[in-house]
């Protein structure tokens, strides 16, 4: 009797972990910065993500997790869209792409390696302002 090898169990298949920014652009606008009108939200709190809400959210990501951010406007007219992400590129190097058939942008990068906390900032175009707008606190990716 032959057997056929068995193929090792690595667990399920991750999913990416979602960032999610939603900017009171108004607010952002009149003020010139993004403190107190920032709300971070992400889809690994059952993990151990927190600050959910503010602008310092705390991602639990471990190495090979895979990060996809996105940025939603609390005001359904005005416009919102990540310019850039400011993170050490020895655990992360986000990039822009775009869904196919459309003009809608997301963030995505792997986690290089396992980090107790590492922080990053998130540049915003907000309205018709030529200059992006960068968060005040941090968030944070953490191990």
């Amino acid at each position: 009797m032959t057997t056929t090898p068995r193929r090792r169990e690595t667990g399920a298949a991750k999913r990416p972990i979602s960032i999610t920014a939603v900017v009171d652009c108004v607010g952002a606008l009149a003020a010139g910065n993004m403190q107190g009108h920032l709300y971070m939200y992400d889809t690994n709190k059952s993990a151990g993500s927190t600050g959910f809400g503010t602008e310092e959210l705390q991602t639990r990501a471990r190495k090979g997790d895979q990060l996809l951010w996105n940025a939603l406007a609390l005001e359904c007219e005005a416009y919102v869209a990540i310019d850039g992400i400011v993170i050490d590129s020895s655990i992360c190097v986000p990039e822009r792409k775009v869904y196919p058939g459309t003009d809608v942008a997301y963030w995505i990068g792997t986690v290089k390696k396992d980090a107790p906390n590492v922080t990053y900032q998130i540049k915003f175009k907000l309205g018709t302002r030529d200059e992006p707008i960068a968060t005040t606190l941090s968030s944070s990716l953490i191990g």
